[in-house]
């Protein structure tokens, strides 16, 4: 008999590096994610830009006990709130999904090339984490590998698009401000930092050798809170500040400018930061032409 897919979403939630309060919401929504891109039970997954396990737990259980998931980030271990990666990971471990999940902190390039001649993956995935590149050609040179090592590429990045009438739009607008902020920043540790749509994935993927076979939106639940997150990082002093020591041109300060307010304009009309909402995902799945 399977597991009832609320039930599962809470067994997620609750093996969570994040610890036992964690959002069913958010383990939900990853479930989602992955029943669009049907990850068979004994793949040989890659996951690439993995960060806390949201999506790595998630993938665990979908390959089963005699699959296995290679999970990279480049960020070191003590990145990320309010757990690290390395705690969240080893929280991760410690449960019982963890002997089919291995760790790797490594450039994802370097990673993939340092073992041209290994068996490919049957799936690599990209969940939420292509916004963290450094450029679009920093993503194309990662696809032009990922196409020469594995049959399947499952993709979800937010999709800049929301359902109308929806509070996501403040979600968007915080995006798009914090993107035009990241061009002018030398480094950046911000979740936002190269903005590429779902149109424009698709044209990397392509010219990367990877053929579309299906995409679709996914609306996340409202505990899911990333809205809330990007919007909260727009409103606050230190973005201002920012924009004053990174943008010199007064008329790409004064976009920046219009940006925030924007943001700030639409949080008043959804009544403050508990009336943010998320804007839809986007899932898709590519194949290589091999």
């Amino acid at each position: 008999m399977s597991t009832p897919q609320a039930t599962l979403a809470e067994k997620i939630a609750s093996l969570s590096g994040y610890g036992p309060t964690s959002d069913v919401a958010q383990a939900q929504y990853r479930l989602d994610l992955l029943a669009s891109w049907s990850i068979a039970n004994g793949a040989r997954v890659l996951e690439i830009g993995c960060g806390q396990g949201d999506t790595t737990l998630a993938l665990a259980e979908a390959v089963g006990e005699t699959g296995h998931v290679d999970a990279v980030d480049p960020a070191p271990l003590d990145y990320g709130s309010p757990k690290t990666l390395g705690q969240a990971q080893d929280t991760i471990s410690a449960g019982p999904l963890g002997l089919r999940i291995t760790w790797i902190q490594a450039d994802p390039l370097a990673f993939l090339s340092a073992n041209p001649d290994a068996p490919p993956y049957d799936v690599v995935v990209l969940a939420h984490s292509l916004w963290y590149f450094s450029s679009p050609s920093h993503i194309l040179e990662t696809l032009r590998v990922i196409a020469t090592r594995a049959r399947r590429v499952c993709i979800a990045e937010w999709s800049l698009s929301c359902p109308e009438g929806t509070s996501g739009t403040t979600h968007i607008l915080a995006v798009l401000a914090q993107a035009a902020l990241e061009c002018r920043k030398p480094a950046s540790e911000s979740n936002v930092r190269t903005v590429v749509s779902p149109a424009r994935i698709k044209d990397l993927a392509k010219e990367a050798g990877l053929i579309l076979r299906a995409e679709t939106l996914v609306t996340p639940g409202a505990g899911v809170h990333d809205g809330r997150w990007e919007t909260d990082a727009v409103v606050r002093a230190r973005f201002a500040e920012e924009v004053e020591g990174f943008v010199k041109d007064e008329r790409e300060k004064g976009v920046i400018y219009a940006l925030k307010d924007a943001v700030q304009t639409s949080l008043a009309r959804v009544g403050g930061m508990k009336g943010v909402g998320t804007m839809d995902g986007w899932a898709a799945v590519f194949e290589t032409e091999r």
